[in-house]
């Protein structure tokens, strides 16, 4: 299974990257992993967002992370509200550095990175709002695969 893919200390460091991401964002983070993408990376990604419900956030800022571990396929996909502020190609520069730490091995170092620096970029298009309340789950969630 996905889940086996990551030891419970790993899993935990991932969602603590998440959670210090979002604290000066109102964006939303979400990791999904699993093992296969049976098709175009960028479709099951589009699916798995929909599936989560991350459409459904105030400001239409959620970010997925999605990750296929076995077929090395990654997505970054980021919600209407954010692709309308943001310039094309905004999340290459945090994906190559994922997939350069991936290419080592190092996957659990590389979603945390990858994480930090989405909730960095988030930041500066959608800064904390004192109100501002988590709406979507920190836990990752995993394929059945």
């Amino acid at each position: 299974m996905a889940k086996d893919l990551f030891t419970p200390e790993q899993q935990q460091q991932i969602v603590e990257s998440i959670q210090e991401a979002e604290k000066n964002t109102s964006g939303e983070i979400r990791v999904h992993i699993e093992k296969k993408c049976n098709g175009d990376v960028l479709d099951c990604a589009a699916f798995l967002f929909e599936k989560l419900e991350m459409h459904k956030t105030e400001l239409r800022n959620g970010v997925l992370i999605y990750l296929a571990v076995e077929d090395k396929k990654l997505a970054i996909l980021g919600d209407v509200g954010i692709n309308l502020k943001v310039p094309k190609g905004f999340w290459d520069e945090i994906k190559d550095h994922m997939v350069d730490n991936f290419k080592k091995g190092e996957f659990t170092k590389g979603l945390a990175e990858g994480i930090i620096m989405a909730g960095e970029q988030l930041e500066q298009h959608f800064p904390y709002q004192k109100m501002d309340a988590n709406e979507l789950s920190n836990e990752i969630s995993f394929g059945k695969s």
